[in-house]
């Protein structure tokens, strides 16, 4: 009933949405009158109630062009291997004459689309062949496709990585980092031809329970069925994953709101005032932020429980018990892929110390292939966006890639 209700109120409210774009549409056709201070505050309104909405389709990725070798290239959208939950997506650059290392980042499955590391890929580009995990929507997912779980995540990446071929390199951004880490391990222990030649693991829950945050606290404050009991709804008739099981986009994106609520509920504040002010350009900044993050996806079920208990609850790859499939995940076998991790000071989402627990899980690794970095003045997200992702990790990454490539 959860979903039903919570798409019954999205329907009550698009009559009231439309209008809002409608009324929108007619603002440049009144000319001066649109720009009196009164217009423009009803018009402001308008736009911020029109643009806080919750989307369930991934947006554009939107990477034209980037500088790479020197020079401006076009760039183009490519799905390599398509699966019923996720695709590997190429950022193809047709221009570029000197072959570049392969990257696959791996993107969370955590209630958002791979859009959100949009940021992370654009500045990987300028250097690497960039490939991404691209996650669907589960209730886009018909039945008939299986469930998806924590193991087949790890299948996946495994998937992808064999996919590429030899010589690929691996970067993981945040709740993946565990699943793509025991994916490199399975892989190495195999000796497989495929294992990627170095693995950046950013901000990543690899054991919460160094200084935990309120998100691990979250995690363990209840046993794990009270999260299927709570968190898990069907998805309604109307679309083509009806009758799966997921924990919906719009309860994980709630979570987070609630998490920052003075901040985001200033940011709306903000965004009014510049729009009623006329400034576009600054307002159009807060817009795209939140464009993407309003654009929710839905977890299957088996994914997310496995993740809570496995990941947050249990800390079963830093205690070294991590199963795959009634396989022993042992990250002492890797041994020919480095390791480099990163953390931001201030990150509220995972503390310090939960990404570098990887070290010494990866007993293998001889200390000239292991290399941390600590980011001051960043949370979670300035880890792998923004100025000084760009200026000062995105540094540490490509000397990684470059040293191992």
């Amino acid at each position: 009933m959860l979903y039903t209700g919570y798409q019954a109120w999205n329907d009550m409210l698009a009559p009231s949405r439309w209008g809002a774009r409608l009324a929108l549409g007619m603002k440049d056709s009144l000319g001066s009158f649109a720009d009196l201070p009164g217009p423009r505050r009803l018009f402001a309104l308008m736009d911020v109630f029109e643009g806080a909405k919750l989307t369930h389709k991934r947006p554009s990725y939107d990477i034209g062009t980037v500088t790479s070798c020197n020079a401006e290239v076009a760039v183009r959208e490519e799905v390599v291997l398509e699966m019923p939950f996720g695709d590997l997506l190429h950022f193809a650059k047709d221009d570029v004459m000197t072959a570049q290392p392969k990257v696959l980042v791996v993107a969370p499955m955590s209630g958002h689309f791979s859009t959100l590391l949009r940021s992370t890929v654009t500045t990987l580009l300028r250097d690497h062949d960039v490939y991404i995990t691209d996650w669907k929507n589960a209730r886009d997912v018909p039945l008939s496709a299986g469930p998806f779980g924590f193991d087949d995540y790890v299948d996946y990446v495994i998937g992808f990585f064999q996919e590429l071929g030899p010589g690929a390199h691996l970067l993981s951004v945040c709740q993946p980092c565990v699943p793509a880490l025991a994916a490199v391990a399975l892989m190495a222990e195999d000796k497989d031809p495929s294992t990627p030649r170095s693995m950046t693991l950013m901000a990543g829950p690899i054991d919460t329970r160094t200084q935990p945050t309120v998100v691990n606290e979250l995690a363990q404050d209840k046993p794990i069925d009270w999260f299927e009991r709570n968190l898990i709804s069907v998805v309604p008739f109307r679309f083509a994953g009806r009758g799966r099981e997921v924990y919906p986009g719009f309860l994980q994106l709630s979570a987070f709101v609630s998490m920052n609520l003075g901040r985001h509920g200033a940011q709306h504040r903000e965004l009014y005032q510049l729009l009623a002010d006329g400034k576009d350009v600054e307002a159009q900044h807060i817009k795209d932020f939140y464009e993407e993050y309003f654009a929710v996806l839905d977890m299957t079920k088996e994914f997310y429980l496995e993740t809570v208990e496995r990941v947050f609850q249990r800390t079963l790859l830093a205690k070294g018990e991590l199963m795959h499939r009634d396989r022993l995940v042992n990250p002492g076998a890797i041994r020919k892929t480095a390791l480099l991790t990163v953390e931001g000071e201030r990150d509220d989402v995972c503390g310090i110390g939960q990404t570098s627990a990887a070290h010494a899980l990866c007993t293998g690794l001889r200390p000239h292939m292991k290399r941390h970095h600590l980011q001051p003045g960043v949370g979670h997200y300035g880890v792998f966006s923004g100025s000084k992702w760009e200026k000062l990790v995105y540094p540490q990454v490509r000397n990684m890639i470059l040293a191992m490539n």
